[in-house]
């Protein structure tokens, strides 16, 4: 028997099984202790996407991260019809396990209207073709990380992912400047319809986020001293894009503070396009900090 086809299966994870009216289940196939947030995004995308009409694509959504997810139960998404307009239309989806909310998002979309254009100039980066992949980069910082950090990097075989400074990224170089630069694509082509590309998105607008506002601080996500946490996600579209091309996903991270910190994103296509915008709020705490505290 062949082996599952890793693109497919990402594309999979994402096609939602009807279970009622305006219901919907999705499963995970993730060995981790939690669901990734992306997931559950892009899964409460989907599901609102099929309520509404397919000529008014997303144009943005807002959500909350209430629980950890469990990747070994079913996640049931309920959506709610808020608003059907002229152009716009706007959604509210929960997500369930066993009873329990573990997220919530509210979703809105248009018709496609014209409009004034004005965008931000993508920021000077190297081509990713010329960048290392992620496995050179598992092997290459190997002896720097915990043993399951490379597997991490790794990450879904369907995503190619190219990092513009590993050294910031992996050694905890402690550099002021809180950005970070990622080209990021799938890594086979995929059919044209906007709603997937968009949910692929989403899916895919969780990944290293965070890990921004550690950079100034000498840390990374690897570290175990620290417990790291998505409390909500923000993601706006701006303009139709392909998930199976090279996107740069420019990442900083205004502020920390609280034991909460804020991260911001911008993601471009290959010939400079601001495609979609992307902000998050999550939590940072550092346990070494809080023991020094007690004494």
């Amino acid at each position: 028997m062949d082996a599952p086809h890793p693109t497919q299966e990402l594309v999979a994870l994402l096609d939602l099984e009807p279970i009622g009216e305006d219901a919907y289940r999705g499963y995970s196939r993730s060995r981790s202790p939690r669901v990734y947030g992306g997931q559950v995004v892009g899964q409460a995308l989907v599901a609102a996407q099929r309520t509404v009409p397919s000529d008014r694509p997303a144009h943005s959504l807002h959500a909350y991260f209430i629980l950890p997810g469990d990747p070994g139960t079913p996640i049931d998404f309920s959506v709610e019809r808020l608003r059907d307009g002229k152009s716009f239309t706007t959604r509210r989806c929960v997500a369930r396990q066993r009873g329990r909310e573990i997220f919530s998002m509210e979703a809105s979309f248009q018709i496609d209207e014209p409009g004034l254009e004005h965008a931000f100039a993508a920021p000077p980066a190297p081509d990713p073709e010329s960048l290392p992949t992620k496995n050179a980069l598992a092997q290459r910082f190997a002896e720097f990380l915990p043993l399951d950090a490379a597997k991490c990097i790794a990450g879904s075989p369907a995503v190619d992912i190219r990092v513009v400074d590993p050294h910031a990224f992996f050694l905890n170089t402690g550099t002021a400047d809180t950005r970070q630069y990622i080209w990021f694509r799938l890594v086979d082509r995929i059919r044209d319809d906007l709603a997937t590309h968009q949910a692929l998105l989403a899916y895919l607008s969780d990944m290293t986020l965070l890990n921004t506002a550690l950079v100034a601080h000498g840390l990374s996500i690897f570290d175990e001293r620290l417990q790291v946490a998505s409390l909500d996600h923000a993601l706006w579209f701006h303009r139709p894009f392909r998930v199976d091309e090279w996107l740069l996903y420019t990442q900083d991270s205004p502020t920390a503070a609280g034991a909460r910190t804020l991260a911001r994103g911008m993601i471009f296509s290959m010939d400079g396009r601001l495609i979609a915008s992307v902000a998050q709020e999550g939590l940072i705490r550092n346990h070494s900090l809080e023991s020094r505290a007690d004494h």
